[in-house]
């Protein structure tokens, strides 16, 4: 591991000393400074990787400097201490982009733990960077992320078959991004400037799908008064992209077959084969081959669809790239949002990994979503994310191992202040002023945590 200079900005002569015994005894370079307007020159004179800052300091206050470090050194990751320990500034840390927090007084055995994570994060960041500096150019596709080592294999396997013409089928969980593969396939393809036409087969009723897939003439049924081409003519000279292919009833499997085989199709009430040029792919979340020996899926489109296969891994087994699509909606959301919002913080990064993304991407968009909805800082904190997603990792982490003593604890802060606010209310049938009284707090207080929480008082005033 690389051995990152570390500064120390903290006016007690005394802890100075400590933090720099037990960074040197670390084997770790360190600087001490007094107060932050000396931590902020030294920023600018030499390269650090982590800044241990103290909230209370003369002049410019540590949450101050804690944002200048984030806006003007993105690099450098902070850790925040203070005797002055409370959830309110805990939160306001974390919202300033503290990738952790420890209260005075602490042990050198807590403060040496806080820094090898420090140090740990500080050299996966550094790793990402490289790889996005190395990865070769023509593995690259725009609006496609990851770096993992199978989502790379998924990527070269896109580059081989997008100039071919040979149907590709995609298999994955729901909200792995098979939608976005095939779009991928298109744009790569000699086909691109050709329609891309979706279809979801569980989506369309089973009375209408041969009319929506194969179009109609005028007459053919009660309705029908103009002739009408089908999803598979509306794809002529591009890609027809069959989703949850699985669901597509038997017969229709059978007029697809005759599709793939002819390159025809027939519309309703018509006599008249028309010929059509389309490069089919197919997606599932399904094992096919379970469907086929259970009867419900024809082997025959099962090897016509499955030319190429490409199999997407689920979230979980590529934790490397969440950090990177976390950053990645982060950036496409945020013109929605009309606030200032900075970034993610380091900590929140810690949970996003922590979790198993049962809803893959799709479910990390609407968390990141979510959470910019909610923030009431400029940087996203854990607190800020989806209360299952906190549930999930409150007590252990995938691995099995109990998490960071400090990150438990304002997971398990937030569970009750959630929980403690629910009750206040219900109790007063929704006045905030006299919850306020009840808890021996200012109704601000009360009014902040609220938005914290996505708490409405309205909707306690019915019982």
């Amino acid at each position: 591991m690389r051995s990152f200079r570390i500064l120390v900005v903290e006016d007690d002569p005394d802890m100075r000393e400590t933090c720099a015994k037990v960074i040197r005894h670390m084997g770790y370079p360190v600087d001490c400074v007094p107060d932050a307007e000396s931590g902020l020159r030294l920023l600018r004179e030499r390269s650090y990787g982590i800044a241990i800052v103290d909230i209370r300091l003369p002049g410019m206050d540590g949450l101050s400097l804690l944002r200048e470090i984030r806006s003007a050194h993105p690099d450098v990751v902070p850790i925040v201490i203070t005797a002055y320990a409370s959830v309110d500034s805990d939160l306001e840390a974390m919202q300033s982009g503290a990738f952790d927090y420890i209260p005075k007084p602490f042990t050198m055995r807590q403060l040496a733990m806080i820094i090898e994570r420090a140090c740990q994060y500080r050299t996966l960041y550094e790793q990402y960077r490289a790889l996005n500096r190395q990865l070769q150019e023509r593995w690259q596709i725009e609006g496609v992320i990851g770096r993992a080592p199978q989502f790379r294999q998924v990527l070269q396997r896109v580059h081989q078959v997008a100039p071919t013409d040979v149907s590709v089928l995609i298999r994955g969980e729901s909200g792995t991004g098979k939608e976005l593969i095939a779009r991928a396939i298109h744009r790569l393809s000699a086909r691109a400037d050709g329609p891309f036409v979706a279809v979801d087969c569980g989506a369309i009723p089973e009375t209408l799908l041969e009319a929506e897939m194969f179009g109609y003439e005028r007459g053919a049924f009660t309705g029908a008064t103009v002739s009408r081409k089908g999803l598979i003519e509306q794809a002529h000279g591009g890609t027809l992209f069959l989703d949850e292919i699985s669901n597509l009833p038997l017969a229709m499997q059978a007029k697809l077959l005759r599709v793939l085989q002819e390159r025809t199709v027939r519309r309703l009430g018509g006599g008249q084969e028309i010929a059509v040029d389309v490069r089919i792919i197919a997606a599932t979340h399904e094992d096919l081959a379970v469907r086929m020996q259970q009867g419900t899926f024809r082997e025959d489109l099962y090897y016509r669809l499955n030319v190429v296969e490409i199999v997407l891994p689920p979230l979980r087994d590529r934790p490397e790239d969440i950090p990177l699509l976390a950053e990645h909606f982060f950036q496409q959301l945020r013109p929605r949002f009309l606030k200032p919002l900075e970034g993610i913080s380091r900590a929140t990064h810690l949970v996003l990994r922590a979790y198993r993304w049962p809803g893959n991407v799709r479910e990390l968009r609407n968390a990141i979503e979510h959470a910019m909805a909610v923030s009431d800082g400029p940087w996203i904190t854990p607190l800020d994310l989806p209360e299952h997603i906190l549930r999930a990792i409150r007590e252990v982490s995938p691995s099995g191992r109990l998490l960071p003593y400090l990150q438990a604890r304002r997971i398990a802060l937030r569970d009750f202040e959630r929980q403690y606010l629910v009750q206040l209310l219900t109790q007063t049938r929704g006045n905030v002023s006299h919850a306020a009284r009840i808890a021996g707090l200012r109704r601000t207080s009360i009014y902040k945590m609220l938005r914290r929480h996505g708490l409405v008082p309205d909707r306690f005033r019915e019982g």
